[in-house]
């Protein structure tokens, strides 16, 4: 059976306050964090082996992203030899309510075979039309049997769900509830998570999230759904009370 691996790959995440420099903007260091995971997963999916960074090329900042704006990072694999990948990568910022986009950060990362990699055999272009957050689970968000907490799965599951949710609808918006979670199989430490969320339901001012979460083995791209869930966001104004969502027909 023939196997394949995405040639491109588009991973979302917020700007937090606490990934910003004094001047409120994201700090170069974390922007390029986010590029290298973008470039680690996307490698692994390619190469089906341990991979690290060798070196990153053509290293450029164009703008800045602002404190609360959401990053697309989106990776392309340039070249795929016997035992390395190259991948483009660019980092690009969005608010969220009106929609501007810059590009902030572009280079290209050399990502190395460390064991004995075992290449797919085609590679195929993707079309994003969901939101993507995909995460690697380390020590620090397992429990002592190396299984993801669900309090992380769960924060990275919101994440994703209020980015398609301010996404579609272009205005300000806080969780409200959870319909439901369903937690399926464990997500274990190594291997990568990736949540996709979309809007799946609007009423006159709330709307319904629906995210999955799925767990990969870098290595051997075994691949297991292991939570799903429902989320409810409001619409709120400025002084924080609830409003009507005006702008879904025409954002959506």
């Amino acid at each position: 059976m023939s196997i394949t691996t995405p040639l491109t790959l588009s991973l979302v995440d917020m700007v937090l306050p606490d990934q910003c420099n004094h001047h409120g903007t994201l700090f170069g260091g974390a922007a390029i964090a986010m590029l290298d995971k973008l470039a680690f997963i996307l490698g692994s999916k390619a190469m089906r082996g341990p991979l690290v960074t060798a070196a990153v090329h053509h290293l450029e900042f164009h703008a800045p992203a602002q404190a609360g704006w959401l990053t697309d990072c989106v990776g392309r694999i340039h070249h795929r030899g016997r035992r390395s990948v190259t991948i483009d990568a660019r980092l690009y910022a969005e608010n969220l309510l009106t929609g501007e986009r810059v590009r902030c950060l572009s280079c290209q990362f050399s990502m190395v075979a460390t064991g004995h990699p075992s290449p797919v055999e085609s590679m195929v272009e993707e079309v994003f039309t969901d939101v993507r957050v995909a995460e690697i689970v380390f020590p620090g968000h397992a429990n002592h049997r190396g299984i993801l907490h669900g309090g992380p799965a769960m924060q990275w599951i919101a994440k994703a769900g209020f980015a398609a949710a301010t996404r579609h609808a272009r205005q300000s918006l806080v969780m409200a509830a959870s319909k439901e979670i369903d937690f399926l199989a464990p997500a274990r430490v190594g291997e990568v998570v990736e949540i996709v969320a979309r809007v799946t339901g609007s009423g006159r001012t709330s709307l319904t999230v629906t995210a999955e979460m799925d767990a990969e083995a870098p290595e051997t791209g075994e691949r297991r759904r292991c939570t799903t869930a429902s989320l409810v966001f409001v619409a709120i104004d400025e002084q924080g009370r609830s409003m009507p969502l005006q702008t879904i027909e025409r954002h959506a």
